[in-house]
Formats: structure tokens, C-alpha cells, sequence
């Protein structure tokens, strides 16, 4: 079995929905044809990894996504020797596998991973689109078809773990924020089946809750929180319950804090 083949249960069989924002398709599918990287940057659950669904079905290309953690190592990504049966073998890395079968690989928050991840990815995201693979001595030659997708929220990083120039100066930077009223509405509505009125009041609490970030909440609701709360209305779930539940109790545990988001949710359900 090829690469290719073995990594055919990362490919998007159906067409995830997706609603553009402004013109992020054109630009990662100029990128991609022209094989540079892209860096995605926004606050969390505002469509990132939802859009590098749409853009995988799109592109026809297999998807492997990482989840960036403190805990996340070079090796992670790039592979390493395991014991099968009694024998040592070489096992694959994520990113090992993506650049074998022309596959996208999309690591998700990358500033959580340790420092040593970045220097593993810098030689795929500049004109030599290569993985050093250390351990065995192979050098792999990413295909035209790999394409390396990053992201992160600049906006809840600290200093510290910020991306560093000499790793951003080598993307296509894509910046998301949260839709604009009439697309989040119609992107609750769908994901769903919330009617279209209390869908309104739902972004208009979101939009309430966003205008606190910096004075008592380090975010506010995400359109991934509002399709939460909007899927337990749905289910028949009070307003009320379902935005304490899915919103409310998730953005802080300061009591006082907890109190004015929910008095702003009442005031519109």
C-alpha cells in the first residue's frame, strides 16, 4: 500500500458548508497552486478549521489535521522508530505522511507546540519544500500537490508564544475574524435549523458578549458557541438554559462575570 492510499480516510468526502467572508478562497487557492504556505489567523471558533475542510474538499486533497499542544514534539509531526512484533520499524509523523501522498497538512494553533516543531517546518514552508527526516537519514521532497497550513489566535497568545518573523515571513497570511451579522445568522440557521429570528438574537448576544473582551472576558462568543446553543434550542431547550449552558458557564467562571453575560442573555430571550 502506497501513501496515497493510506492516508485516503483523511479525504472530505462530502462538501463541508462553509459561507466566505471576503476573498480567503481566492487567495488559499492561489497560494496553493503556487506552493506557498498559509498562515490562518483569528480568534478561536470563527471558521479556520472549517474552511481548511471546504478548501481540502475543494482542492481534491487529503486533510491531516494536528492539534498543537505544550506537550507536541518534532517527532510528533515527523515520526518515529517503534518496536512491531519484536522488530524496530520507522512509523510515520503526521506531517511525514501529508508530504508523502501530496496531502494538506493543517497544524492547528501551532504557537502551543514546543519551540522545536518550528524549526521542522521551515524547510517545507520556503523554496525548498523538504522534511529532513534526522533519525533515518531520508530526505523527503514535498510533491506539488502538499500543501503546509498553519494557524493561530494572535489575539489570545501571550508574548511568548508568539510566532517569530523568521517563521511568519515564510506564508501567505489569511486573517479571519467573526462574520458579519447577516452571514453568522445565516451560518447558525444552517448548521442548525434554528428559525431565523431567535438565530438574530442569538448573534446579537454574541456580538454583546465580544464587546466585553479585554473587561472581564479574554474572549467572547464564538459562531462555534452560537451553533452550540442554537442545537440545544433546536432540541427543545429554553433560550435561557441553552445560551447559560452553551455560552454563558463557557466563557467564564468569575460569578460576577457569569451574572452580566447572563443578564445581557435575558434581556434578549
Amino acid at each position: 500500500m502506497n501513501a496515497e492510499q493510506e492516508i485516503q480516510e483523511y479525504r472530505i468526502r462530502a462538501e463541508p458548508y462553509y459561507a466566505e467572508l471576503d476573498n480567503e478562497i481566492e487567495l488559499f487557492e492561489a497560494s496553493y497552486h503556487n506552493r506557498i504556505p498559509v498562515l490562518l489567523k483569528g480568534p478561536t471558533g470563527c471558521g479556520k478549521t472549517r474552511f481548511m475542510e471546504y478548501m481540502a474538499w475543494r482542492l481534491g486533497r487529503p486533510l491531516i489535521t494536528v492539534s498543537c499542544h505544550d506537550d507536541l514534539t518534532a517527532a510528533d509531526l515527523v515520526g518515529r522508530f517503534l518496536i512491531v512484533g519484536g522488530e524496530t520499524r520507522w512509523s510515520d509523523g503526521p506531517l511525514a505522511r501529508a508530504v508523502r501522498a501530496g496531502g494538506i497538512c493543517y497544524l492547528d494553533e501551532i504557537v502551543e507546540a514546543r519551540k522545536d516543531t518550528t524549526v521542522v517546518i521551515h524547510p517545507l514552508a520556503d523554496d525548498r519544500r523538504v522534511l529532513p527526516i534526522e533519525k533515518t537519514g531520508e530526505l523527503l521532497t514535498a510533491p506539488p500537490e502538499f500543501c503546509l497550513a498553519i494557524s493561530y489566535n494572535p489575539g489570545y497568545q501571550s508574548v511568548l508564544k508568539d510566532l517569530k518573523q523568521s517563521t511568519r515571513q515564510r506564508f501567505v497570511s489569511i486573517e479571519f475574524d467573526y462574520p458579519k451579522t447577516s452571514i453568522e445568522t445565516e451560518i447558525v440557521v444552517r448548521e442548525s435549523g434554528l428559525d431565523e429570528d431567535t438565530a438574530k438574537r442569538l448573534v446579537k448576544f454574541a456580538i454583546m458578549t465580544r464587546n466585553l473582551k479585554g473587561n472581564g472576558l479574554e474572549e467572547g462568543a464564538s459562531t462555534r458557541l452560537l451553533v452550540h446553543a442554537a442545537k440545544l434550542m433546536t432540541s427543545g431547550m429554553s433560550p435561557a438554559a441553552a445560551c447559560r449552558g452553551a455560552i454563558c458557564e463557557t466563557l467564564t467562571d468569575d460569578p460576577d462575570m457569569l451574572k452580566a453575560v447572563s443578564e445581557l442573555s435575558a434581556s434578549l430571550f
